[in-house]
């Protein structure tokens, strides 16, 4: 649904942080499902460990955020381009379940809990073979730049 040229008309973020590879569905104002492939070349794996790489936790936490983000900004129909920014300011109820590692296909998921006065509320979670791997209720601030 969205190609990687695309999802950086809705993100400002940019290599190497830019960690949404592409949308394969999105229900604006309910729900996104997202793709991240962890490839080897990832510049956090040569110190996030040597001989054991990991994708750091937070990267992950990143990455379902970043996802909820182009949700959110496909829903108000804003890029960042508009003058809008979101910021990720919270997250409740993290679990990591199991290591994402080099050649996982990551799949992002987020819907929308609540929307009030530009704080968005979003339950997510990522998994790996339909195996989760990570799951969190986190909220994003929708601020003017």
């Amino acid at each position: 649904m969205m190609d990687v040229n695309e999802i950086r008309e809705y993100l400002p973020h940019r290599y190497p942080f830019l960690l949404v590879d592409r949308v394969i569905e999105l229900i604006p104002g309910e729900s996104i499902v997202a793709i991240k492939n962890v490839t080897v070349n990832e510049p956090y794996f040569n110190g996030h460990f040597p001989g054991h790489p990991v994708m750091p936790g937070v990267l992950l936490v990143e990455a379902m955020a970043q996802a909820a983000g182009i949700l959110g900004f496909k829903t108000m129909n804003k890029r960042p381009e508009d003058g809008s920014i979101y910021y990720f300011v919270g997250a409740d109820d993290l679990r990591f379940k199991r290591p994402v590692v080099p050649g996982d296909q990551v799949k992002l998921e987020a819907r929308v809990i609540s929307d009030r006065r530009g704080i968005w509320k979003f339950d997510v979670k990522a998994s790996v073979d339909d195996n989760l791997v990570c799951s969190a209720t986190i909220l994003c601030a929708d601020r003017k730049v």
